[in-house]
């Protein structure tokens, strides 16, 4: 049976979000092709980046609570495990 991830009861929203953010990309392209003025496509990029970084802070947290919380519960070596795994995210994500 496979493990349910700390982010089941959102996928979908995850999905909804990341879709949307899809757009945003696309979007950016047709920016670049229509020859936009650099600020307003900067401008769009930001806005990108910020969804994103949303969407993995969503799922951080849900990671937290559900992953971790549950590997420290049980102990031993799998919850030191899961906090070291969650520290590099966040150290991943800060320098992003």
């Amino acid at each position: 049976m496979p493990t349910m991830v700390g982010y089941d009861a959102t996928k979908q929203d995850h999905l909804l979000r990341l879709r949307r953010i899809e757009g945003q990309v696309r979007g950016l392209q047709r920016l670049v092709e229509q020859d936009t003025y650099c600020i307003d496509v900067l401008t769009q990029i930001s806005a990108t980046t910020r969804a994103l970084q949303s969407v993995a802070l969503r799922l951080l947290d849900e990671h937290l609570h559900h992953c971790v919380m549950t590997a420290v519960e049980g102990g031993g070596a799998e919850g030191e495990e899961k906090v070291s795994e969650a520290f590099a995210a966040i150290e991943r994500l800060v320098r992003s």
